[in-house]
């Protein structure tokens, strides 16, 4: 506040001594431009007269040694000058000063330099033969004038500062000292001007209600802390402008933004369904509306508050219902792929039935229709027992006796049951590895590798071959099957596991199966905690590793519960 005082008192004394310098100078300038206008309004008409008496011939012997004097005919040309050859000069009907004169019989003008330091001033004046005289003096401009006088003007100003700076510091230290050795923790206890008693008595009141409400707000604000941070939905409130006024740690990460500062919620999430439930709570009306961002789905519900009739701003709740949306989908995309699934055979089966119901088929054909009847059975049994292995090991809580299950002498076993399959086709298996035992369900891991090995078969290429890796580290066991096939596009890669997805249809049906099998291997993998990777490429095969946890002696039967991680 010293301060403050001090540099408004120097600032008020500098702005007085700049108003009186200008004033001074701008009232002698205004003296010192009427004299000269004067001067030169005498003089002109003193030539005048006698240009009026004695013609042109005037200024056959005339000398100025001041003023400029130029005489101009009607038509603007210049008939004589005093400083200049008028042959040479321009018209100057279009010069304002010999306009007006024309015009009115009288005319000034001034005219400044192009630096501004001097200007000529123009008085013209009409004869009574329709020519103008005009007398044309130079003087320096009040810019001149200041340089001129600006020594003696830095002194004055510098005299009067340095005084200033003197009285100003004295003043406000003794205006401010009172105040500042006033005790604001007990305010009334001051002695100090009269004039601020009422200040201090309202200072002391405010101090004892803030400490209330401070020690309330902290109160109410760590408790409302405690509760939205420890909510897994998003949560968000605005005022009636979308200005961002409170929020959580999980809505930041539901919306993926950085901690925002105190602006419009619109600018931390463009997405239509958003923005349409702000708009309509602050409006006044309850919104919901599921929005998707990414591979993520969130549910938004909106509620206006209300300040009397008047919406002064929305709560709004983030959910993520990801989870859920997939579940639905799968579900419905399940629906409609069992019953595609169970439909084509169950066709086939009934039209080879009706044909031999009517009689109508040659008894030669009776045997191929039976054996088409039998296939499209043994097709429907595959699919329902893959769909029962399924709704196993999607169960919430189901137990299989578990036991050490050697993979490298399981795998030997489902080669050998493949061995005529891939014979077929010249395929080649090579096992390698040693033994690894781990501890698990002997019948899902006998359905895995079973499916996995088949797979291997379906998809290869004539003549290729099937490499099966069982590799035993400290902490892992893996099991790697590469096949030489034609490999999977990598943007099928990642839907491979789900059931029912083909990556080519028409391949499909001409190798047979029941689009279960990879999601057998999956559920299978999640249900023994097991990782699951695949890597593949176009005409170049496909690798499928799994990565259990290897057999501990101190390990008994366990059960194994479904993760919540299954599709």
């Amino acid at each position: 506040m010293n301060k403050k005082i001090f540099r408004s008192s120097m600032f008020t004394v500098f702005l007085v001594l700049i108003a009186t310098i200008v004033l001074i100078f701008g009232i002698l300038f205004q003296f010192f431009e009427k004299q000269i206008q004067a001067e030169l309004s005498n003089e002109a008409e003193f030539l005048a007269l006698a240009v009026e008496n004695e013609g042109i011939t005037f200024f056959d012997d005339f000398d100025s040694k001041n003023n400029r004097v130029t005489l101009i005919d009607k038509d603007g040309s210049v008939l004589y000058d005093s400083v200049a050859d008028a042959g040479r000069l321009d018209n100057h009907a279009e010069r304002e000063e010999v306009k007006d004169a024309m015009k009115d019989g009288k005319g000034i003008s001034i005219r400044y330099s192009k630096t501004l330091t001097e200007k000529t001033m123009n008085y013209a004046l009409r004869l009574t033969n329709g020519s103008i005289l005009r007398v044309s003096t130079e003087q320096y401009t009040v810019i001149t004038i200041l340089m001129g006088m600006l020594q003696p003007i830095f002194f004055i100003m510098a005299a009067a500062m340095i005084l200033t700076f003197m009285i100003s510091s004295r003043v406000s230290r003794a205006i401010i000292e009172p105040i500042n050795r006033l005790d604001l923790e007990a305010p009334e206890n001051n002695d100090t001007y009269e004039e601020l008693t009422p200040l201090l008595k309202k200072i002391a009141e405010q101090k004892e209600t803030i400490g209330e409400q401070l020690a309330s707000a902290r109160k109410k604000q760590k408790e409302f802390s405690l509760i939205t941070e420890n909510m897994s939905e998003g949560f968000l409130v605005i005022d009636q402008d979308a200005n961002l006024l409170a929020y959580n740690t999980a809505a930041l990460k539901l919306l993926d933004i950085a901690a925002p500062s105190d602006k419009s919620v619109l600018l931390f999430c463009r997405a239509k369904e958003f923005r349409d439930v702000i708009s309509d709570a602050l409006s006044g009306k309850r919104a919901e509306n599921i929005m998707a961002r990414g591979e993520c789905s969130y549910s938004l519900i909106a509620n206006p508050v209300f300040e009397k009739e008047s919406v002064i701003g929305a709560v709004v709740v983030i959910l993520d219902i990801t989870e859920s949306e997939k579940r639905d989908v799968l579900r419905r995309e399940f629906t409609a792929n069992v019953s595609h699934e169970l439909k084509t055979p169950l066709t086939s089966i009934s039209g080879f039935a009706e044909l031999m119901k009517e009689g109508d088929v040659a008894a030669e054909y009776v045997i191929d229709f039976s054996k088409s009847i039998y296939d499209e059975a043994q097709r429907l049994i595959t699919l329902v027992n893959d769909i029962i292995k399924l709704s196993e090991l999607d169960g919430e809580s189901i137990s299989f006796e578990s036991e050490p299950v050697d993979l490298y002498e399981l795998l030997q076993e489902v080669i050998s049951r493949l061995e005529n399959e891939a014979a077929k086709r010249k395929i080649a298996f090579h096992l390698i590895g040693d033994r690894a035992v781990i501890t698990g369900v002997r019948k899902i891991l006998d359905e895995m590798f079973y499916n996995l090995c088949d797979n291997a078969i379906k998809y290869n290429r004539e003549g290729g071959m099937v490499d099966i890796i069982v590799n035993q580290t400290k902490d892992e066991v893996n099991v790697m099957v590469r096949d030489t096939g034609i490999g999977i596009p990598a943007e099928h890669q990642s839907r491979v596991f789900e059931r029912f997805y083909r990556v080519d249809k028409s391949h499909s049906k001409k190798v047979g199966g029941t689009g279960l099998g990879l999601a057998i291997v999956k559920h299978g993998a999640v249900y023994h905690h097991a990782k699951i990777s695949l890597e593949s490429a176009v005409d170049a095969g496909t690798t499928v590793t799994l990565a259990f946890v290897p057999y501990r002696l101190s390990n008994t039967t366990v059960s194994f519960f479904r993760s919540s991680t299954t599709s």
